[in-house]
């Protein structure tokens, strides 16, 4: 079960996710401090540690719009936060595959702060207001990159089975 920590709308873009300010940092070790920079009061629980590893970010459609920037995933990621949106703009949730991000396509999905959610058996359950939501699968091959915790931890993986180790 995981807490919905912030509901967004729509064609949330990179820059609210990341500002372009902080572009200069890069390393995924630092660039959690600037997620959601200029929401201050939700940036400051996501620094003091506030919000549990695990909770959940819901969004409306087109999640992830504008620049190509990865430190908009990588920050996210640095949290431990899950993201459910009806849907993910296309660089973003490329980037969000190849560094491990764990989201949910969920066309349908309605919650707000404070709602309990579990993702299960091909739906989002929402627990505080006994609704479920069908949601889109990954191909299974893009699946596989986001359950191995990223590109280079799946690459890794399968160089070493074909090595048998």
């Amino acid at each position: 079960m995981s807490r919905v920590v912030l509901k967004l709308g729509a064609d949330i873009s990179t820059d609210i996710i990341y500002p372009g300010r902080f572009m200069a940092t890069v390393l995924p070790t630092e660039t959690p401090q600037f997620c959601f920079a200029d929401m201050t009061e939700f940036n400051a629980k996501l620094r003091a540690r506030e919000i549990l590893a695990g909770s959940v970010i819901v969004a409306d459609k087109n999640f992830g719009c504008g620049s190509s920037r990865e430190q908009a995933a990588s920050c996210i990621k640095g949290h431990d936060l899950k993201v459910i949106a009806k849907n993910f703009a296309r660089i973003f949730m490329q980037n969000a595959i190849n560094l491990g991000l764990d989201m949910v396509i969920c066309p349908g999905i309605e919650a707000s702060e404070g709602d309990d959610l579990i993702v299960e058996g091909g739906v989002v359950k929402n627990l505080t207001t006994g609704r479920s939501f069908e949601i889109d699968p990954m191909p299974k091959a893009r699946q596989a990159i986001i359950d191995a915790g990223g590109l280079i931890p799946y690459t890794r993986k399968i160089v070493l089975e074909s090595h048998g180790r």
